[in-house]
C-alpha cells in the first residue's frame, strides 16, 4: 500500500476510541497521525502541528469544545470531522458553525474511517471555493459602489456625463497602473475634504 502523506490531528480523550480512528487511517495508508487526548489550549497546539485534517471524536460536544473549534476555524482553515455518540439538531448547527466539515453521528467504525476522510475533505474544499466566490462578489459589489459615487462627484465638478465621468476614472486607474475602485476611493475622500474645508 502507497504510504500517504497528509498529516492528520486525531482529538480524543478516550484512547480506545483515538485507537479505532487511528487504526482505520493506518490500515487505508496515512501514517502522518498526531494524537491529542485533551482540549487544554487546543487553538495553540493545532496552530503550531499545522495539520491538513482534525478528526475529533467525543461522547456530546460542549459550548466550550464548540467555541474552541469555532476559534481554530477562523485562524487555521482546515477540514474538520466530528464524531458524536448522539445529537441534536441545535447541536449540529452550532458544530457547522464552527467549521465542521463532517458531522458523524454513531459513525466511529473502522471501515468507514477513509470514505468519511474523503467526504470531510471535499465539503471543505466545497464551502471553501463558495466563500471566495462569496467574498469576490461582495468585494465586487462594494467596488461598484465606490465607482458609482465617485462618477457622481466628478460630473457635479466637472459638469459632464456618467459615460465620461466613468472614462475618466478608467483612463486615470490606467495611466496610474491602479484599480478604478482604488481611484475613485481616492476621488471621494478628495471630495470629502474639499467638503470639510469649505
Amino acid at each position: 500500500m502507497v504510504e500517504k502523506t497528509l498529516k492528520i490531528l486525531i482529538i480524543d480523550e478516550n484512547p480506545v476510541r483515538a485507537a479505532i480512528l487511528e487504526a482505520g487511517l493506518i490500515e487505508n495508508g496515512y501514517r502522518n497521525i498526531t494524537k491529542f487526548e485533551d482540549y487544554y489550549d487546543l487553538q495553540a497546539k493545532i496552530f503550531a502541528l499545522d495539520p491538513e485534517v482534525i478528526l475529533i471524536d467525543i461522547e456530546n460536544p460542549n459550548r466550550d469544545v464548540l467555541e474552541q473549534l469555532f476559534n481554530v476555524s477562523r485562524t487555521v482553515k482546515r477540514p474538520i470531522a466530528m464524531f458524536v455518540d448522539h445529537s441534536d439538531s441545535a447541536m449540529i448547527q452550532a458544530s457547522v458553525d464552527a467549521g465542521v466539515s463532517a458531522y458523524i453521528v454513531d459513525g466511529l467504525q473502522q471501515q468507514r474511517i477513509k470514505p468519511i476522510l474523503d467526504m470531510t475533505i471535499s465539503r471543505f474544499h466545497a464551502f471553501t471555493r463558495m466563500q471566495n466566490e462569496l467574498d469576490h462578489a461582495k468585494s465586487a459589489l462594494e467596488d461598484r459602489k465606490v465607482i458609482d459615487k465617485a462618477k457622481g462627484i466628478l460630473m457635479k465638478q466637472k459638469t459632464i456625463d456618467e459615460a465620461e465621468a466613468y472614462s475618466l476614472i478608467r483612463k486615470t486607474a490606467m495611466n496610474k497602473e491602479r484599480k478604478m475602485a482604488d481611484i475613485a476611493r481616492s476621488i471621494i475622500t478628495a471630495a470629502e475634504l474639499l467638503d470639510g474645508a469649505l
